[in-house]
């Protein structure tokens, strides 16, 4: 039977329910069990025992078997499954009749006892039932899971209802994200808040989403990172606080990046980058430990040891020791030679840095399987960090890999307003150079360094890498409930040509 010939059909038993006085659709059911609950509550019924209580429990027909004056069916909840069990000479023929309108989809809400059949399972005897919603598009291959990727990410209900797995991740998502508040709660930080619209965006290189304040009359921007607002905090005196948050960049799409994606930013007040560094570590060990249960794991089949303290690679002696040449200290025309030697594409125009930061990524990051944290980056990539004090011409700045990917970034923060208009100043002129990604002039935010800001550190993690580690995915939309698509108007036919590779990802930004 056809998907339309199978709508046709449900919608007449729509209609034949509601001529026969019953709602479809209704408001509510009480519940007094979920399926885990009972699972473990009657547990210990025997042979065909039968419970003394009548339970209450609402879910979606997983599955429905008739045979003849009896009907099996599975209830599915957000907790598991119980098997139902209906009888036409305990319900009447007219109830009976119901039941054999029910498919696979619907939900139901089932008042009877629970019993053990001959063959060991427990089993709700029904004594009454009501119908809660009725399904009207038939359930992806009889449950057995949506293994179509298109449809997995474009519908991911269907995903969600039929793949347990997928659920299992997504509740590892979840359970993530409040592991990481208690622990930096617990740790006295402030969870804060700051705007998703913003008059100038910064705190990243990266382009951004640009929108139009009715209101106002003028263009704003979604937030590329919070990073800005969260330092003007520090200044209004607030000393340890982070943000959950969510950042659009207007870049390419791959397996490792999302236009729209998950941030925790992190500030302390008084600390400098090895501060937030011995942070990080201690941040993914918690959730190594608390998610995978020890401090080794595996993903895409790589054995990964977090013990601590983790290797410390500095950024420009791994592309030298990958090139054999002195990076840093070589022409932007010897650094283009040493680009096309490794068959890597870059635009004519391509900045010194830029051409060593493409070099890092394709020769460096791979190799990086191990926690590791490059560091000791060039200032010129670092437009918001403060320099090492023993090395001016390096930032105080730190990223750590795993799998061959960036997890993070974190620095010792730039207070100094002088300094940090100096280098507002050369972004503008790469903008002028027609670098869309560069930092803009924020005024305002540099007026608030004048009032003063603490010496901090400060930390951003993507929390959406870090799910797909600790869940073992492959894919950034497989930790993402809604992944953005390209947008098609017949999503049953058409395909989703959206590229999974980081071909539109050459140069990465400077947050994760």
């Amino acid at each position: 039977m056809s998907e339309k010939e199978i709508i046709q059909q449900r919608l007449e038993k729509v209609t034949a329910l509601r001529q026969a006085g019953i709602e479809p659709y209704a408001y509510q059911y009480p519940r007094t069990h979920t399926a885990a609950k009972i699972q473990e509550t009657f547990a210990r019924l025997e042979g065909e025992q039968q419970s003394d209580v009548s339970i209450h429990i609402p879910g979606r027909i997983k599955t429905v078997r008739l045979h003849g004056k009896t009907v099996f069916a599975h209830l599915q909840d957000e907790s598991g499954q119980i098997q139902i069990y209906f009888r036409s000479n305990e319900l009447g023929e007219k109830r009976y009749e119901l039941v054999k309108r029910l498919d696979a989809g619907d939900f139901l809400g089932v008042k009877g006892v629970v019993f053990r059949t001959h063959t060991g399972e427990l089993t709700i005897r029904v004594e009454d039932f009501a119908l809660l919603s009725k399904s009207i598009r038939a359930l992806p291959e009889k449950w057995h899971g949506v293994k179509d990727v298109e449809v997995r990410y474009r519908q991911r209900y269907l995903d969600l209802l039929s793949n347990e797995k997928t659920r299992d991740v997504f509740r590892t998502r979840f359970r993530i994200i409040k592991e990481i508040r208690n622990f930096l709660d617990n740790l006295g930080f402030t969870e804060v808040e700051t705007p998703m619209m913003q008059p100038i965006p910064g705190g990243a290189a990266a382009k951004p989403f640009i929108t139009h304040h009715n209101a106002l009359d003028c263009d704003w921007f979604l937030r590329i990172a919070p990073e800005l607002f969260l330092k003007r905090l520090l200044v209004g005196g607030f000393e340890k606080i982070y943000e959950l948050n969510r950042n659009f960049r207007n870049e390419g799409i791959s397996t490792i990046h999302n236009p729209e994606f998950t941030m925790l930013e992190i500030y302390q007040a008084y600390v400098n980058g090895q501060a937030m560094m011995d942070l990080t570590e201690k941040i993914f060990l918690h959730l190594v430990k608390n998610i995978t249960g020890g401090i080794k794991m595996t993903y895409q089949g790589q054995e990964l040891d977090f013990t601590l303290p983790w290797r410390r690679l500095s950024y420009l002696e791994a592309v030298n020791e990958q090139t054999g040449v002195d990076v840093w200290h070589e022409t932007a025309e010897r650094l283009q030679a040493v680009c096309r030697e490794h068959h890597l594409e870059f635009a004519e125009n391509a900045a010194k840095t830029d051409l060593v930061e493409l070099l890092f990524q394709h020769l460096v990051e791979p190799k990086l399987q191990q926690p590791t944290f490059v560091i000791d980056f060039p200032l010129e990539l670092s437009p918001l960090a403060k320099q090492k004090e023993d090395a001016p011409e390096l930032a105080d700045r730190f990223e750590p890999f795993i799998a061959g990917r960036e997890f993070a970034n974190g620095f010792t923060e730039l207070n100094d307003p002088q300094e940090q208009r100096k280098r507002f100043e050369k972004q503008m002129q790469k903008r002028a150079r027609g670098d869309e990604e560069a930092q803009p002039m924020d005024e305002d935010y540099l007026r608030a360094l004048e009032y003063g800001m603490p010496p901090a550190g400060g930390l951003g993690i993507g929390i959406d890498r870090l799910v797909m580690l600790l869940t073992d995915s492959p894919s950034i939309r497989d930790v993402i409930l809604f992944p953005q698509l390209r947008r098609v108007m017949h999503h049953e036919t058409d395909r989703d040509e959206t590229p999974d590779t980081d071909e539109e990802n050459a140069l990465p930004t400077q947050e994760p």
